[in-house]
């Protein structure tokens, strides 16, 4: 019998988060290394825990998850996402403009499969999050990558934008808050984004998960509430904000005048329907977690972990920057930062500094060129770990840069 070849879309998928160097390190921790893990956004798994108002809501109601529900969502839940976007200043939303899904990652790739056809172009942020390029190519569109300005907060490029713009355009995304750089929008950017969608007739997907995890007050605006008059998909959930990733509870919210996201809420129903339902158990969560902001602002204000991981890091941070070993924005969101390393350090290859960094420090970090990053100088951090680990890994990078050479 003929080996039976994977399908060619495949070999366009990538996730650097979980590549070889990931791959390497849980080799490593086999054999009783211990790896100081900076790859990946996962909180429960650094000690964190979810909030009490998410658990009582999934004891208490269990028995209500056991039958299929509706394929867009639980009323409950999404009259509750409703309500918490309509917060935001999103306006006109229905139940039917809603629709829950098993994490973002499952919403991504059936929001591109309704919205793109073969050949269609859609715009993404470079650096991007790997998601959203694979459920680009899965659809059997094309990614166009758009710059992001490092030395001005890696706010949007409206100018590349117009630049990569092509008659097959239909889409552009916005990842903001910012991963992998950790980095908030000002609306001012925001509104140079929908001012060249409007003009070019293009949908916006605006992936909003970090919007609740947002340091220091720095002021965030949703794009949809921006733009009513164009139609704008808001992805969010409560992965996150709510130390639940493992319950793979996202949400997708369509906006804008119904007569132009007409086609798209029922292709997105149709998806949403061939796969029955999201999981429902995690459905019952979502009324309790939207109406409990404070297990969350506990996270990011001082005392909170997040907010004294945060602070840890960006002290030790900017000892290296002072040093000249690299530059970096402070992170204003999320767990997320992308430093760059110093010009001086001779660096051909980014995975083999996230190798060779492995190997020297039993540090895990990502390299910069898995987020789409044209030169193998940035790589991705979180800010997950204890401060004192945190201080302690970020002085270890120090260390091994020093001496560092690819030259």
């Amino acid at each position: 019998m003929r080996k039976i070849d994977s399908s060619d879309k495949m070999k366009l998928i990538r996730s650097d988060i979980r590549g070889r160097v990931y791959q390497k390190s849980l080799e490593m921790s086999k054999q009783g290394i211990h790896i100081t893990r900076l790859n990946t956004g996962n909180p429960a798994t650094f000690g964190f825990g979810m909030p009490n108002s998410v658990r009582n809501a999934l004891l208490n109601n269990a028995d209500k998850a056991v039958a299929y529900c509706d394929p867009r969502g639980m009323d409950e839940a999404r009259q509750a996402i409703i309500d918490y976007h309509t917060s935001r200043g999103i306006q006109g939303l229905e139940l039917d403009d809603v629709y829950i899904g098993n994490g973002i990652s499952e919403l991504a790739s059936m929001i591109c499969t309704s919205v793109l056809s073969a050949g269609d172009e859609m715009l993404i942020p470079m650096p991007y999050y790997s998601l959203w390029t694979n459920a680009v190519y899965l659809a059997m569109a094309k990614p166009v990558y758009y710059h992001c300005e490092e030395e001005n907060g890696w706010v949007p490029d409206v100018e590349d934008m117009e630049r990569k713009l092509t008659e097959k355009t239909k889409v552009v995304l916005l990842i903001n808050p910012n991963n992998p750089t950790g980095q908030v929008y000002p609306p001012e950017a925001v509104k140079k984004v929908i001012e060249f969608a409007r003009r070019h007739e293009l949908l916006i997907i605006s992936d909003e998960i970090y919007d609740r995890l947002i340091f220091e007050n720095i002021p965030f605006t949703s794009t949809a509430s921006m733009a009513p008059d164009i139609p704008v998909i808001t992805t969010n959930g409560l992965s996150k904000s709510h130390i639940i990733c493992g319950f793979r509870c996202g949400w997708a919210v369509i906006s804008g005048p119904r007569d132009l996201t007409e086609e798209i809420n029922q292709a997105m129903f149709k998806l949403a329907a061939m796969r029955l339902c999201g999981n429902a158990l995690t459905q019952l969560v979502i009324p309790a977690a939207l109406n409990d902001p404070e297990s969350t602002q506990e996270m990011i204000t001082a005392g909170g972990r997040l907010y004294e991981q945060r602070k840890a890091a960006i002290e030790e941070l900017d000892k290296l920057q002072e040093e000249g070993l690299i530059t970096y924005n402070a992170p204003q969101a999320a767990f997320y930062l992308f430093p760059k390393v110093s010009d001086r350090i001779v660096v051909k290859d980014d995975i083999q500094l996230a190798f060779d960094l492995l190997e020297s420090k039993h540090i895990l970090i990502v390299n910069g060129t898995g987020f789409g990053w044209p030169a193998p100088d940035h790589f991705r951090m979180i800010l997950l770990p204890e401060p004192d680990e945190l201080r302690k890994a970020i002085r270890d990078i120090g260390d091994f840069l020093r001496d560092y050479s690819q030259a």
